[in-house]
């Protein structure tokens, strides 16, 4: 049975340099600097892919960040992994946590994350699974 953990949570973006070598200008690359509040008491670090369109509100991205601290009271880091597109003003995310990637109490952590942005203010639900420890 799936356990859900909520909150609120600020990010900061840094847009890095474009590399010839990596998409140019058609690629945009963002570090992500993330605190979460609530049921997950953690700090995110993460890189972030994106690529926009000719058509206006149509774009994709990806991401990847380390999430480190306490989800229900145990501690440890795990990986989610984000996939996210807008077709036409549309948005379509997916964020998984990355399979195995939990650490210390949150070993065999599964699950996924829903973000909703509403008034300038990132809220999540993670929906996951972690067994007991033995």
């Amino acid at each position: 049975m799936p356990t859900t953990a909520n909150g609120a949570f600020e990010v900061k973006t840094l847009p890095q340099p474009s590399d010839p070598a990596a998409g140019g200008d058609a690629l945009g690359r963002l570090l992500l600097d993330k605190q979460f509040h609530g049921d997950l008491e953690a700090t995110s670090k993460g890189t972030m892919l994106a690529a926009g369109t000719a058509v206006q509100g149509s774009a994709g991205y990806v991401a990847l960040e380390i999430v480190t601290g306490t989800l229900h009271g145990r501690t440890g880091t795990f990986v989610l992994q984000h996939t996210g597109t807008m077709t036409r003003g549309t948005p379509q995310l997916s964020v998984t946590i990355v399979p195995d990637s939990g650490t210390d109490q949150l070993i065999n952590l599964s699950g996924k994350m829903s973000i909703d942005r509403a008034d300038g203010k990132h809220t999540y639900t993670l929906e996951y699974t972690l067994p007991e420890p033995q």
